[in-house]
């Protein structure tokens, strides 16, 4: 989760917003990043996203199935179905969806749980990991002066 956090910061001075992920494998880092939405003008450059195509190219494959997505917030509905499809094993999350969205970002704060139990998914979630760092990261980014949200 630390590599996440800093990622995120990473992203943040780059003129990001305040999320970062990392996968791993067997307890090696397959991906880390930022989102890159702003960066790519592309709206669905989530770092989720992102971390997941980079770890499918590595990896050469497009199921993550033993992989763990470490991410500073709760993924998103898109992000979550995007760890379903790759069949990651695991979610760990710091802060929650809705953190995200009191600062303005236009989640659908439907919880990674709830998306579980309806959608009858596998993965493995733990939230709440180092959640006052994670946090803190929304603090940063808003000390910057950004209005870049989505």
């Amino acid at each position: 989760m630390r590599l996440a956090i800093d990622k995120a910061r990473q992203g943040i001075k780059n003129g990001q917003t305040p999320f970062g992920v990392c996968i791993s494998k067997d307890e090696e880092v397959v991906s880390c990043v930022h989102n890159i939405v702003w960066e790519n003008m592309d709206i669905t450059a989530h770092a989720e996203i992102h971390a997941i195509r980079e770890a499918c190219k590595k990896l050469n494959t497009v199921d993550l199935s033993g992989c763990v997505i470490y991410s500073t917030c709760e993924p998103c509905p898109m992000c979550f179905s995007a760890c379903h499809w790759a069949k990651i094993s695991t979610i760990v999350y710091g802060t929650q969806i809705e953190d995200a969205r009191k600062l303005g970002f236009s989640e659908l704060t439907i919880p990674n749980e709830k998306m579980k139990q309806l959608g009858g998914s596998p993965i493995e979630i733990i939230g709440n990991i180092l959640y006052a760092e994670c946090l803190e990261l929304f603090r940063f980014w808003s000390a910057q002066g950004s209005k870049k949200i989505y």
